[in-house]
């Protein structure tokens, strides 16, 4: 097993279905049947990876389908799933892609991305570990630049070919106490860096000049990594070039950090690091897949390319070899996590080979008044503690009573009945729509205190919106 699959496999061992299933419940209400199921996908990834050498690679994801209307936590589960495991995780729309001879971006273009985002996570954490030598080095730099070393300047004199005997003269008797000075003035200067006194201070740095325009490369289906490569090419043939420019310390510490980083981390292991993290812990998310299904019974048309993208995405997820600007990636092991409402075809509508690949499929449940009550609530990230957060910014205390918080819920769980079901994604709308006129007061009208929203104030901003079905469509 890699070193890198080790250290994922450790990440992974205190979370035991139950422990994920836990961890999802604090930010998605409800779907306990989802929750389970993509908890016991995370945890035998764990298991596979702990398995024996002789049966490791035979050990093959179950790949899910999760099915339900929108809004009710599909893309959701998945991306809180990716934190979890603090895996490679990419979010794609089946509808982006076309079959071979379409004009369009190809199936394995997921596979690219997926791995420029593991390289991207990976090198994260290189510089996190590098920090603290990487800030000693920003330090010292600018203390160069503030204080220049007398061993630098007299280095750089003594190689100097046209400096005179006299002027060499002239510098060598320079004294040890013309050093001492000098480093102690450093000193000085690097305690007032350590207590931030320097912060607004201007210094003067050679950055990387951005090119005024940039060349992108568009091929047909199966070049676009032959494109990459040739940007890469053409780039690395013209000269970097630097231009000298002003900024404060403060500005300069985070553009220096980033250079001293990038000198100390080990680019080529951070390549095969997220290589084999995709291969082993991946993750893709393809979401809208019930729109690439195409009915049976229909021929021609548009259905020809769905089809055509089932059958290019079939290996994908069975499991083959995509070629990447890095190397090749074998998707065996990567999980896939397919989403659609499907209220207009149906899972069975895939072709078969391809409805074989996603053995697990989960039904979601439709969101209910009482969910919606628990959805502004019980989650870490509920909408009512986005819009308190935002207030607080401005010295305002926003409360609401929870009478106000079920007529909310009410409201939302009625307009989805009777317009169109969009999940929890309506609770936005309501919310918004009820709080406009604060949010427009606030600060010229209003700048301190504390508001209490409570059923009154919900009923008087909605109750005209909510009777007009025909304007509930457009407002709500």
């Amino acid at each position: 097993m890699a070193e890198s699959t080790k250290l994922q496999a450790h990440k992974l061992d205190h979370l035991t279905p139950q422990q994920i299933v836990a961890s999802l419940d604090q930010f998605i209400i409800g779907q306990k049947a989802a929750k389970k199921s993509v908890a016991i996908a995370l945890r035998n990834r764990w298991r596979r990876m702990n398995a024996g050498d002789s049966i490791r690679d035979e050990i093959l994801p179950n790949n899910i389908i999760l099915i339900g209307p929108t809004g009710v936590g599909k893309t959701e589960i998945a991306r809180r799933l990716a934190k979890l495991a603090r895996a490679p995780f990419i979010k794609v729309e089946a509808t982006k892609f076309t079959e071979v001879g379409y004009v369009g971006r190809d199936v394995e273009s997921m596979i690219r991305d997926l791995t420029e985002i593991s390289i991207g996570i990976v090198k994260q954490e290189m510089r996190d570990n590098v920090k603290p030598r990487a800030e000693e080095m920003v330090e010292e730099r600018i203390l160069d630049i503030l204080i220049p070393p007398l061993s630098k300047k007299r280095s750089t004199n003594n190689y100097n070919k046209s400096t005179t005997a006299g002027q060499e003269v002239g510098f060598n008797a320079a004294t040890a106490s013309d050093e001492e000075l000098n480093e102690r003035t450093r000193e000085k200067f690097r305690q007032k860096l350590a207590n931030g006194e320097l912060e607004e201070r201007e210094i003067e740095l050679h950055v990387k000049a951005s090119s005024g325009s940039t060349m992108q490369i568009f091929g047909p289906q199966g070049m676009e990594e032959m494109g990459m490569n040739l940007q890469d090419m053409l780039g690395n043939l013209m000269p970097q070039k630097t231009k000298k420019r002003k900024m404060k310390i403060k500005n300069a510490r985070q553009h220096l950090f980033q250079e001293e980083a990038e000198k100390l981390i080990d680019h080529e292991s951070a390549v095969q690091i997220a290589l084999d993290r995709v291969q082993s812990t991946g993750i893709v998310f393809l979401d809208e897949i019930d729109k690439i299904a195409g009915n049976s019974s229909k021929s021609g048309g548009p259905d020809v390319s769905r089809q055509g993208v089932q059958r290019d995405l079939l290996p994908i997820v069975e499991g083959s070899t995509v070629t990447t600007k890095y190397g090749m990636v074998k998707t065996d092991h990567i999980l896939f996590i397919a989403s659609g409402a499907f209220n207009v075809a149906k899972p069975s509508d895939l072709i078969p080979e391809l409805q074989g690949r996603f053995p697990i499929r989960v039904e979601m449940d439709s969101l209910t008044e009482e969910d919606f009550y628990q959805i502004l609530t019980t989650p870490k990230n509920a909408l009512t503690i986005q819009y308190q957060a935002m207030m607080k910014s401005e010295g305002i205390d926003l409360t609401f009573t929870d009478e106000a918080l079920r007529e909310i819920a009410k409201i939302a769980a009625n307009v989805n009945h009777d317009v169109e079901n969009i999940g929890a994604r309506r609770l936005h709308t309501i919310l918004s729509t009820v709080l406009e006129e604060l949010l427009y007061a606030v600060p010229d009208d209003i700048s301190e205190g504390t508001i209490h929203i409570d059923r009154d104030y919900v009923s008087k901003q909605l109750d005209q919106i909510v009777t007009d079905k025909d304007l509930s469509q457009f407002i709500l």
